[in-house]
Parts: structure tokens; sequence; C-alpha cells
């Protein structure tokens, strides 16, 4: 018993502190960005996730995949800027975009800062 219970607390001290020695993500560029936008994903395992792509000029990029109501099959991906509560979409270099995001049996209007980048190809949203 106190041999389970020491494994036990050693494995979630090495848990806790792996999670903290985590290296922060990299930083991006557009041509990374682009890219990382043209890659498929798989919607069952990134359904209600987000991921941190990169930084592009210092600021977090994310894919949000949110779902709805017939997971995994209506996940999208929206890649946008995680703002700094101190900063706006237009000083960061970014866009502001309504997107349409699923929300129960419907979809509900949401605005987005997009990196620049993804902006004319309409790549910072995909089903």
């Amino acid at each position: 018993m106190r041999i389970a219970l020491a494994a036990a607390v050693g494995i979630v001290v090495f848990a806790t502190t792996a999670g903290a020695c985590a290296t922060a993500p990299a930083t991006t560029d557009a041509a990374a960005l682009v890219a990382y936008a043209d890659a498929p994903w798989n919607k069952a395992a990134l359904a209600h996730s987000t991921i941190e792509v990169g930084r592009l000029n210092g600021i977090p990029v994310v894919a949000d995949f949110p779902c709805a109501d017939v997971c995994p099959q209506y996940t999208v991906r929206i890649i946008h800027y995680r703002l700094p509560p101190d900063a706006s979409c237009a000083s960061v270099g970014g866009v502001e975009k309504d997107v349409l995001v699923p929300v129960a049996i419907t979809v509900m209007s949401r605005k987005f800062c997009i990196p620049e980048p993804l902006v004319a190809s309409g790549k910072y949203f995909s089903r």
C-alpha cells in the first residue's frame, strides 16, 4: 500500500514538474503559419481543444477546434491571435473577422483577431 502511494505521489510530482518545465511555443513566421493552415487536421482528435501554434510578432497564435451537437463531424478550426488584455487587434497587425462558431444545434457569430497572413486566403477558418 505504501509503495503504491509513494509511486502515485512520484508520478504526480513528475507530471507537475514536467508541465512546469515545458518550453514556450516557438516564434513563427508568415510562411510557417500558412503552412500550418494548409496542413490536414484530425477532427476527432482535436475537437474541443485549443493549441498554441506559435508566436507571430511576439503575440500567441492559437488554433481553436470548437464543436457542438454532432462531434466530431462539425468540428471547425479557427486560427487567431490570443491578444494580451491591453492590446487591440490592429496594434498587433491583426484583422478582426466575424466567424460562425458551432454552438448547440446552431452557430453563433464571434469576433476573432486574425493574423494578417491568413486573412486574404481565408485559411484562418476550416471545416
